[in-house]
C-alpha cells in the first residue's frame, strides 16, 4: 500500500501538524491566486478574523437568519461550494467586535472563493463580509480583491484532525443514503 493511500485511509483517524503560516513555501502547490493551502484530514478550509465595522453587528445575525431561511427553502443553495461546515463567531477584543469565519469544504481555496463570488453574483445575494473593515466594495466583479481580503485575514490552523479523514461531503451523504436504504430493507424483512 502506498504512503498516499495510507495517508488518505478514511477508516482510521488522522491528524496533521501544519507549518507556521499554513503551508510549507518550498512545497506548496501554486494556485491562480497564490499558494494553495494543503488538503488536510479535515479536507480544505480556511479561517479568517476581521474587524466588524462599528454598529454593524446586527447585520451578522440578520444574515445568519437569511441563510437559515434560504437553506430551509432551497437545501442545495450552497451546494456548489462543497461545504462540510461553516462556523461564524462574533467576539470582542478591547471594546471592538471581530468576526471569525471558519469553513471546511472539498475544493481548494481558489475554487471555493471563485465559486462563492460567482454564487453570490448570480443570485444577487450579499455577503456578510460587506460589514467588515477593508472588505472590497467591488468584490462581486473582482474575485482577486475578494481572495486578497480573505488571504490577508487568514489565520492558518496549526493542527487539523479528522475522525474520518479526507472524505468528501458527497461521499458522506452517499454512505448515509446507503445506510438508510439498508435499514429500510432490514425493516421490510421483519
Amino acid at each position: 500500500m502506498s504512503s498516499e493511500v495510507k495517508l488518505q485511509d478514511w477508516s482510521k483517524p488522522a491528524a496533521i501538524a501544519i507549518p507556521k503560516g499554513g503551508f510549507d513555501p518550498a512545497t506548496a502547490q501554486k494556485g491562480r491566486y497564490g499558494p494553495i493551502f494543503p488538503k488536510t484530514p479535515a479536507c480544505y478550509g480556511f479561517s479568517i478574523v476581521a474587524k466588524v465595522i462599528p454598529g454593524r453587528e446586527d447585520a451578522f445575525y440578520e444574515h445568519a437568519k437569511n441563510i437559515e431561511n434560504t437553506i430551509a427553502t432551497q437545501p442545495d443553495a450552497l451546494a456548489v461550494l462543497k461545504l462540510h461546515y461553516l462556523r461564524w463567531l462574533l467576539f470582542p477584543i478591547k471594546g471592538e467586535t471581530y468576526f471569525m469565519y471558519q469553513g471546511i469544504f472539498d475544493t481548494d481555496f481558489d475554487k471555493y472563493t471563485e465559486d462563492a463570488v460567482a454564487l453570490f453574483g448570480a443570485t444577487g445575494l450579499k455577503t456578510v463580509f460587506e460589514n467588515l473593515e477593508g472588505f472590497p466594495k467591488n468584490w462581486q466583479t473582482n474575485p482577486e480583491a475578494f481572495i486578497k481580503f480573505v488571504r490577508d485575514h487568514q489565520c492558518p490552523s496549526f493542527l487539523e484532525y479528522g475522525e474520518y479523514p479526507y472524505v468528501s461531503a458527497d461521499e458522506i451523504k452517499k454512505a448515509l443514503k446507503l445506510k438508510a436504504a439498508f435499514s429500510d430493507m432490514l425493516d421490510q424483512m421483519q
